[in-house]
């Protein structure tokens, strides 16, 4: 049995494409593509199952089609419509950190250089353009951004998210 710790992201299915079983899916990462990558897997009623790669070819830089092995008509592809795309942690080494999917980082913990320990993130708010790892606290919740300028360091092992945030950042 495949755990959801032992996966992370990298897209999504968006539509069925055409009537033999293609789907239209948009990825954060092209690792299937520079990596020998088998299968992908999803999430089917609480279960992570892996789906064989029959073919797939790119529409653009975050678009693509895909073919998986066993899925022959549109309505088999329709099922997957909206799923989540994950691939093994073993190729998380050869993905780039900025071609991971946000929601990816909910659970980790936030360490900053000079404050230490500053809490779990909960979730990232992406719906403004600045995204925001949210960590909640006792009275209400901290609001940190997520920019690449501010992590020096992410342990994937240990979930933990290493920071360098701006002074006074905590304070407000």
């Amino acid at each position: 049995m495949i755990l959801k710790t032992e996966v992370f992201p990298i897209g999504q299915v968006t539509k069925p494409h055409g009537v033999s079983g293609e789907m239209a899916f948009s990825f954060t990462s092209d690792i299937f593509d520079r990596e020998e990558v088998p299968y992908f897997i999803f999430e089917m009623e609480g279960i992570l199952v892996p789906f064989f790669l029959d073919e797939y070819r790119f529409k653009g830089n975050t678009t693509g089609l895909l073919k998986l092995d066993g899925v022959t008509t549109e309505e088999q592809a329709r099922t997957f419509v909206g799923l989540t795309i994950y691939l093994p942690k073993k190729f998380l080494e050869k993905v780039e950190d900025a071609e991971i999917e946000l929601d990816y980082f909910v659970g980790f913990d936030l360490v900053d250089q000079k404050k230490g320990a500053i809490g779990k993130i909960s979730e990232v708010d992406q719906t403004t353009e600045n995204v925001l790892f949210v960590i909640p606290t006792e009275d209400d919740e901290l609001l940190i951004p997520a920019g690449e300028e501010y992590i020096e360091d992410i342990d994937h092992e240990k979930k933990i998210i290493y920071v360098d945030l701006p002074e006074g950042l905590l304070d407000l």
